[in-house]
């Protein structure tokens, strides 16, 4: 696994991106629809990294009662499988891999309850 990127729940993802793009001088690195909302990442040109801007009103239904004061930590890994398998080998809670608007994915848990993404690069 490698670092992918930061989750920020954001109150207005306009304004939001905004800040990050005109203000800090970060680009849009990727935006993909999720029913009405949009979820868009934005980072340096010269970096992986990025910051996931997700609507607050998409996670009406937040499934693991993420605390969505604080951002969350999203991994990569080219094997979601077994990925996900040596997680669980090594006693850690963790989801099924699935899809969510279109984006395949798992989370695991710490040993504090907070949950972690995994996502494919």
């Amino acid at each position: 696994m490698k670092l992918g990127y930061v989750v920020l729940y954001v109150n207005d993802p306009a304004a939001c991106f905004d800040f990050w793009t005109n203000q800090v001088g970060m680009v849009e690195k990727s935006r993909q629809p999720a029913g009405e909302l949009e979820v868009v990442k934005v980072g340096f040109a010269n970096q992986d990294f990025a910051f996931e801007l997700v609507p607050l009103a998409l996670m009406a239904n937040n499934p693991h009662g993420l605390d969505l004061a604080t951002p969350s930590i999203a991994f990569s890994s080219e094997d979601l499988a077994a990925t996900r398998q040596k997680l669980v080998l090594a006693g850690i809670e963790a989801t099924e891999v699935g899809s969510q608007a279109g984006v395949e994915s798992f989370a695991f848990s710490d040993n504090e309850g907070r949950w972690f993404a995994v996502t494919r690069p």
